[in-house]
């Protein structure tokens, strides 16, 4: 059976958003030099995102998390030595604390132009920033049960990730605002279920079919089977600031797909429940991050996040083992003690306007942190 086990590598894609180090506020019109220095730097490891404020950044395939940790921290690093040289800044942040998406400009590719034609207020909007992780799935019917199983634990990875409590000025009260924002897209939120790879490529043709979408990568759901490899590409989470927290999300959400394909190989599987009820554990860990509560639908109630991670780690001790990752897993459990990074940008935000700062100069010092914390590994 060994020989049959899918290759589990990985890789992890993350978006930044281009602050000026001056004023704070968002870079609406970086140079072009700046991205052509990224790609003759990266080359394909860097590419322009929908608005020009944004740059994404992906890993090539990783054996392991030490070698994911390794490239992200590369990329990092060279986008923030190539932004400096132009008086600007990355942050590794879901949103930005105060910038206005009225003020963005969208990056003049086809792509992008079409997007901006067919989804029109709600897509230039879309000032966020997410991280997505790549796991290998070799065998396509293996790929869409793992598919179905993973939905459940989407809101375990959503809670330890969040970097979004602000909107233009606002503290809005949700960890991950992201959400919020990305839910005025079509075709995103928790995935469908399928079941078969058939009924899933049929889905995604009827809407083909119609002109709708041209191919399934305008599928934007929290999981999705991805278009271009053969991998399901987790995609709920916030951009962590801290380098070791996407590391941790990572190194999980690929243990939880090999100890779902353990359960499958023994003929098990994992509990399965309604979208409805996993909808309010997503909507739980959008509000209240790696502090608050998730249910426990077999216990039948809340249970605080701390015990969760423990739990999970419990779950996938196994697989950490085999992956040579445990000390990235069980970080977890510090994100769930310390927070993340929307905890330290409101504490910052907080501090400062008791410290007799005015919202304006309590704003910046969370960019200022951002900053400092996306380049800290």
């Amino acid at each position: 059976m060994a020989q049959n086990e899918p290759s589990f590598t990985i890789g992890v894609e993350e978006e930044y958003l281009l602050v000026d180090k001056e004023t704070r506020n968002l870079a609406t019109d970086p140079p072009k030099a700046l991205m052509e220095a990224c790609e003759k730097k990266l080359a394909k490891q860097v590419s322009p995102e929908f608005l020009r404020c944004q740059i994404e950044v992906g890993t090539p395939v990783c054996k392991s998390v030490q070698e994911a940790r390794s490239e992200l921290a590369h990329l990092r690093g060279t986008i923030a030595d190539i932004s400096g040289e132009h008086g600007l800044a990355p942050i590794a942040a879901s949103t930005h604390p105060f910038a206005r998406w009225k003020e963005q400009q969208h990056t003049d590719k086809e792509r992008y132009n079409d997007l901006a034609r067919d989804m029109q207020v709600v897509v230039r909007r879309m000032l966020i920033c997410g991280m997505h992780v790549h796991v290998a799935i070799e065998d396509d019917v293996t790929r869409i049960d793992l598919f179905n199983q993973l939905a459940y634990f989407l809101p375990h990875l959503l809670a330890l990730s969040t970097s979004s409590p602000f909107w233009q000025g606002m503290r809005t009260g949700l960890n991950s605002y992201r959400l919020s924002v990305f839910k005025e897209m079509p075709r995103t939120g928790l995935p469908e279920e399928f079941d078969s790879p058939g009924q899933y490529q049929r889905t995604v043709d009827a809407l083909v079919k119609a002109g709708v979408i041209e191919d399934a990568t305008k599928v934007w759901w929290d999981l999705r089977p991805s278009a271009r490899f053969p991998t399901l590409e987790m995609r709920v989470t916030d951009t962590c600031t801290r380098l070791d927290d996407a590391i941790a999300i990572a190194a999980l959400f690929r243990c939880l797909t090999r100890m779902l394909w353990r359960l499958k190989r023994s003929n098990q599987r994992w509990r399965s429940y309604t979208r409805f009820l996993i909808e309010e554990n997503r909507w739980l860990a959008q509000r209240d991050g790696a502090r608050g509560s998730l249910i426990d639908f077999g216990r039948g109630e809340r249970v605080a996040y701390p015990e969760l991670v423990e739990e999970l780690l419990e779950l996938v001790r196994e697989d950490a083992e085999h992956f040579n990752c445990l000390g990235a897993v069980e970080h977890a459990r510090q994100i769930a003690s310390e927070g993340t990074s929307a905890d330290r940008q409101i504490a910052i935000y907080e501090k400062a306007i008791a410290d007799g700062a005015d919202e304006d100069e309590a704003l910046k010092a969370v960019v200022d942190n951002l900053i400092a914390e996306t380049v800290d590994f």
